[in-house]
C-alpha cells in the first residue's frame, strides 16, 4: 500500500511527466521498502540531515526533500489503514464521528501535551510561544484517547501559551462527547463540567481552600485511572519525531510529524491486539 500511495504522490506532484513511473536512474533508495525504512528511521530517531545521510547512505543534499515526499506518503497509508487520529474540520462537533463508529467508547481520556520549539530570534514569536508552566517556547496539542491507549482525536498544534481548554473550546471537543461517555480530565480544563457534565477531574487547592484529606485520597484514584492517557502520550511519544525539540524551520510541520507519529503508535495496538 505504502507503494500505491506513494506512486500517487508522484502522479499528483508531476502530472505532466512523460517517463514512465519508475523509468529513469534509481538513486541510492531503490526500492519501496527503502524509502519506507528510510521515513520511518527519520520518525524514530530524528536525526539530523547529517547523519541521516550517514545512517542511510543518502546524498546530504536530497535528505529534506526526500522526507518532504515520503511524509505524505505515509500520512496517506496510515489513513487507508484507519490508523490516524481525527482532526478538526472547521465546523460541528469534532468527536461526534468518533462515537457513531465506536458505540462501546464509554470512557475518553483528554489532555493536553508539548514539545520544545527553537527559540525565535524575533521577541513577538517568542512571546507567542513561550509556555508560563514549562518556562520555555513550545508547541502543544490536546489528545483524546481510550482505555486502550488508542488516540482516536488529536487537535491542531497550537503556540504553548494557549490553554488547554481554549484549545478544546476552539474545536468543540466536549461538545461532541455523549452524556452516557465520561470525560476524564486534568485541572488543565476546570470549567468544562457546563459544556459535559460527566467529566471527571481532580480538585484543585487553593491559597485560602487546601485539599482534604478525603479530596487527595479521591486525587489519587482519578489519577491512577488517568494514567492510561500518559501512557497514550508515551507511546507515540517513543517516536524522536514528536517530542525532540523541533527543529525544520516549515511552518507546521512539526503538526505533520506528530499526527504521523500517532498514525504508528495506533497502527501498532491494532496490529497486537
Amino acid at each position: 500500500m505504502f507503494g500505491q500511495c506513494l506512486k500517487e504522490r508522484r502522479i499528483q506532484l508531476y502530472p505532466d511527466r512523460q517517463r514512465i513511473p519508475g523509468g529513469g536512474r534509481k538513486g541510492d533508495l531503490p526500492t519501496n521498502e527503502d524509502k519506507l525504512v528510510y521515513i520511518l528511521l527519520y520518525l524514530k530517531l530524528y536525526p539530523t540531515y547529517d547523519a541521516l545521510a550517514v545512517l542511510t547512505n543518502h546524498y546530504r543534499s536530497k535528505c529534506g526533500d526526500s522526507v518532504l515526499l515520503l511524509l505524505p506518503v505515509l500520512e496517506k497509508t496510515l489513513g487507508r489503514k484507519f490508523a490516524l487520529p481525527k482532526r478538526y474540520k472547521g465546523h460541528g462537533n469534532s468527536l461526534e464521528e468518533i462515537f457513531q463508529k465506536h458505540l462501546e467508547l464509554k470512557d475518553i481520556f483528554i489532555d493536553g501535551t508539548e514539545r520544545k520549539v527553537q527559540k525565535p530570534k524575533n521577541l513577538k514569536k517568542r512571546n507567542r510561544l513561550y509556555s508560563g508552566k514549562k518556562k520555555a517556547t513550545m508547541r502543544k496539542i490536546v489528545i483524546v484517547s481510550d482505555d486502550k491507549k488508542y488516540v482516536h482525536y488529536m487537535s491542531k498544534t497550537k503556540s504553548g501559551r494557549r490553554h488547554d481548554k481554549r484549545i478544546a473550546d476552539k474545536e468543540n471537543i466536549f461538545a461532541g462527547i455523549p452524556p452516557d461517555v465520561t470525560a476524564w480530565t486534568d485541572t488543565g480544563f476546570t470549567g468544562v463540567r457546563q459544556q459535559h457534565e460527566n467529566t471527571i477531574m481532580p480538585a484543585k487547592a487553593t491559597k485560602n481552600r487546601p485539599l482534604t484529606l478525603q479530596q487527595k485520597e479521591e486525587n489519587s484514584v482519578i489519577s491512577g485511572i488517568r494514567i492510561v492517557s500518559e501512557h497514550a502520550i508515551a507511546g507515540f511519544k517513543k517516536f524522536k519525531a514528536a517530542s525532540d525539540t523541533y527543529r525544520n524551520k516549515i511552518a507546521n510541520l512539526d503538526d505533520l510529524l506528530t499526527e504521523v507519529s500517532i498514525g504508528l503508535h495506533n497502527f501498532h495496538l491494532a496490529q497486537t491486539a
